[in-house]
């Protein structure tokens, strides 16, 4: 029984250690075309579910699919080869909904 219960909370560990988005600070991002462009390269990878992107803020969220990855260095990678400058890369817990109603209180 023992085993079982550590098994089970190992399982929850590794879950919970799993990020379901990434969050990054991105420079360079000007007007609503670069949000766009940024979007469509991001939301060709297989392991995007839905991407966030705010000007104002330098954030560029990502939504990764279940099970699914993308590593930082891809994320880096596109972001760079596209003309912007990639601050920061952190991987949350956060949902889009949470990341789109923190995104327009800071607009109030």
């Amino acid at each position: 029984m023992k085993t079982i219960l550590r098994v089970g909370f190992l399982a929850l560990l590794s879950a919970a250690a799993a990020a379901d988005t990434v969050e990054m600070k991105v420079y360079g991002l000007v007007c609503g075309f670069c949000a766009q462009g940024i979007e469509k390269t991001l939301r060709r990878n297989p392991a995007t579910e839905d991407v966030v992107v705010s000007l104002e803020d330098r954030l560029v969220a990502v939504a990764l699919r279940a099970g699914q990855d993308i590593p930082d260095a891809e994320l880096t990678k596109a972001l760079t080869d596209a003309g912007y400058d990639v601050k920061g890369i952190a991987r949350t817990q956060r949902s889009m909904t949470d990341i789109r109603k923190s995104l327009e209180k800071g607009a109030r």
